[in-house]
């Protein structure tokens, strides 16, 4: 890792300082650079922003920093996929396994890079929610600062509708074949509603339709854990639940009133893309 101002005398390019300052080659700084781990803040007022030019000219002042992981660099991530694109904002299909963005050390293997380089021309992407890494399914990316305050002004409001299918640890249905968990998290009003489908008796487990209106971090995670039931294969909430095919959690319907055009839009996951 490489953080220092800039303190050459005159204009020099990015590659050959970060280079001479880390003692990489010039061709590893220029992958690095390629995969989002090198960030540039111009001058004492300037913002923050990855740096991939390699032939941007750094000034006296500059600030850059250089994160440089190997593992990291030769990851790959499974290819996200757009279902649908409305120009203002795209619907993706993120399968398991891929960040939603990137880190510090780069963002070649998030569903975020993927957006902004598969349109032609090419489009800003900004994140309007989360799914979480072990997850599939929908995720809406939008294409400008203006789209991305509108949708979240939607979710913020709770006028979004969002579905999900997982798969949990024992026979909800035994309990309850349908309900309603209001239970707060991290102080904040937190809603989950739920419809059992079926229960497997082979892996004692429950494949359950659910709904939220909040997006709390991991709600439907905790929320099902605290009943007792939890999400199968989830690393961090629940015991008993281990799963050798990953988190069963997937994120299968988004529902709107779209901020443009005031039409409802219904985005369903395709039924190939459902794991379970």
């Amino acid at each position: 890792m490489l953080k220092q101002t800039v303190a050459c005398a005159d204009t020099c390019k990015a590659v050959d300082y970060l280079s001479h300052q880390s003692g990489l080659s010039r061709t590893q700084i220029k992958e690095v650079m390629t995969k989002g781990g090198v960030w540039l803040m111009a001058g004492a007022k300037g913002s923050r922003r990855r740096l991939r030019r390699a032939t941007t000219l750094l000034r006296a002042g500059d600030y850059v920093e250089l994160y440089y992981d190997r593992r990291l660099l030769d990851t790959t991530a499974p290819p996200g996929v757009c279902l649908f694109d409305r120009r203002h904002y795209s619907i993706w299909y993120k399968p398991a396994g891929m960040l939603a963005q990137g880190n510090e050390y780069g963002d070649h293997c998030s569903l975020l890079r993927q957006a902004e380089q598969a349109f032609e021309p090419p489009r800003p992407a900004y994140l309007v929610h989360r799914l979480d890494r072990e997850a599939v399914g929908l995720m809406m990316i939008a294409h400008s600062q203006e789209a991305a305050a509108r949708l979240s002004r939607l979710l913020q409001d709770g006028e979004v509708s969002k579905a999900y299918r997982i798969q949990v640890k024992g026979d909800l249905a035994a309990q309850s074949p349908r309900g309603r968990i209001d239970a707060p998290l991290d102080g904040r009003a937190a809603l989950t509603e739920y419809v059992v489908e079926n229960y497997d008796p082979a892996l004692d487990c429950s494949t359950v339709t659910v709904t939220i209106g909040t997006g709390r971090l991991h709600q439907i995670r905790r929320h099902f854990a605290g009943l007792g039931y939890p999400v199968m294969g989830d690393p961090k909430y629940g015991t008993g639940n281990k799963n050798t095919e990953g988190l069963r959690l997937m994120a299968i319907g988004l529902a709107f009133d779209c901020p443009y055009t005031r039409q409802r839009q219904d985005f369903q996951l395709p039924r190939e893309k459902w794991l379970f």
